[in-house]
């Protein structure tokens, strides 16, 4: 199967830059970042907290195969409707730091966007760590469950 969500991580940088061209119209896109309702069924995760607005924040909770709970939260810093959202991401009680993640949408026309996600690490050692587990896989796969759900709700 075609990865269609690409990462582009340049050798001895510690950001890292994801692209992914949905069939969606961008306000969609934009919706499946924004909407709790959404963010749940394409990210298999609970959503505690959501609050899209300047100095905003969210929570979400996740359950693993064997039952332990993994939370993730953040502070989204800049927020604008259909555009953009800046924001922080932290695994809660994970060896990892925060990174801070700039996502940009783009219509490219009544059917079709594009999501530019540009994250920024503490170190290129950390960015490292996170490419080495199924990092680029399981954005791919997210990926596809979103336009997958957005797709049939559309009909």
């Amino acid at each position: 199967m075609e990865r269609k969500t690409k990462i582009n991580a340049e050798e001895g940088r510690q950001d890292l830059v994801i692209t992914r061209e949905f069939e969606l119209p961008v306000d969609l896109l934009f919706r499946a970042y924004t909407e709790a309702e959404i963010v749940e069924q394409w990210m298999g995760t609970k959503v505690l907290k959501l609050e899209n607005r300047n100095h905003g924040g969210f929570h979400f909770e996740t359950t693993d195969p064997m039952g332990n709970k993994h939370n993730f939260s953040g502070t989204i810093h800049h927020f604008v409707a259909d555009q953009k959202i800046t924001r922080t991401f932290e695994i809660i009680n994970a060896p990892f730091d925060v990174q801070l993640e700039f996502l940009e949408f783009e219509g490219l026309g009544d059917e079709s966007s594009k999501l530019t996600m540009h994250v920024i690490y503490r170190s290129n050692a950390l960015r490292d760590q996170m490419l080495k587990m199924p990092f680029a896989q399981g954005i791919n796969m997210a990926h596809n469950r979103l336009e997958q759900i957005l797709k049939k709700n559309l009909k």
